[in-house]
């Protein structure tokens, strides 16, 4: 009884509260008082010496999808690598790719990727979800920063001004080329369960970005660490087919970048795929 006097009393805070008594015609006498959601059913005999016994329920309203909802702070974890459709015996490819020193030209070897320590990490500020049809059907965009990270397996370098690649002399025990986009992504997403962690989603659509940083790390015995920064070449808009997946509270995402990596010469397109830590 006081349990049901607590919650009796937090609901009255709430909202109206609409009270209904049943009476039997029996010995046995029920009355039923409904609080808001909750339902309390006490139920007593008039013989001599029964107990009262008390009995409380909530009713579940139906699931009601908000018109938008708002999500912060999502986390992109994951592997990145690209697609290698450059001509190496095209006239573009030979002046971007130069010989420099004892090296020699660099070639389609020299520009593989080391795929296990190759990343992809975005932090997405904000994200939003419109409702379009009862929660099936929503619309979602947001706003934050992709950062690659593409670790070479070989020794090679990029120039500035003018920019080109040459492979160096020495070996690189760490090689890598970052790139950071602040991006915009548009996605259709179909949700089997609104309002519901164990159900499926699925999200397609497209992303823009706009390149805010790159820089190259080299690490050797011979010279230690060195950076390059600022214009090393490659292309200042990004546009890429996105999409993700969702099974119960498990998030998974990957994209594929319609437009190529650098400005001239090669023509690599990166994509990536991992895991997203996100409420929806």
């Amino acid at each position: 009884m006081a349990i049901a006097a607590v919650m009796v009393a937090g609901a009255s805070f709430a909202q109206t509260d609409s009270t209904k008594r049943v009476a039997d015609t029996t010995t046995n006498r029920v009355d039923t008082v409904r609080v808001g959601n909750f339902i309390i059913i006490k139920k007593r005999r008039d013989n001599a010496g029964e107990k009262t016994t008390t009995n409380v329920s909530i009713e579940k309203k139906p699931y009601k999808p908000s018109k938008i909802s708002t999500n912060w702070w999502i986390f992109d974890l994951g592997f990145a690598n690209v697609n290698d459709k450059t001509n190496y015996a095209g006239t573009e490819a030979q002046s971007f790719l130069r010989s420099v020193g004892p090296g020699g030209k660099p070639g389609k070897d020299d520009l593989k990727l080391r795929s296990a320590k190759s990343s992809n990490v975005n932090i997405w500020v904000v994200m939003q979800r419109i409702n379009l049809i009862k929660g099936y059907v929503n619309l979602k965009y947001g706003l934050g920063l992709e950062m690659f990270n593409f670790r070479y397996e070989n020794s090679i370098r990029y120039n500035k001004a003018p920019n080109y690649i040459y492979r160096d002399s020495i070996n690189f025990t760490k090689n890598k080329l970052y790139a950071g986009y602040a991006t915009v992504p548009f996605m259709l997403n179909l949700n089997t369960s609104p309002g519901r962690k164990k159900g499926l989603s699925v999200s397609a659509g497209v992303s823009a970005g706009y390149l805010v940083g790159s820089h190259t790390k080299e690490v050797s015995a011979e010279r230690g660490k060195q950076k390059t920064k600022g214009d090393i070449g490659l292309e200042k808009f990004k546009l890429a087919y996105i999409g993700e997946l969702g099974i119960g509270p498990i998030r998974l995402f990957g994209s594929y970048s319609r437009t190529k990596l650098h400005e001239n010469g090669l023509e690599q397109y990166p994509y990536s795929l991992g895991i997203r830590f996100s409420n929806w």
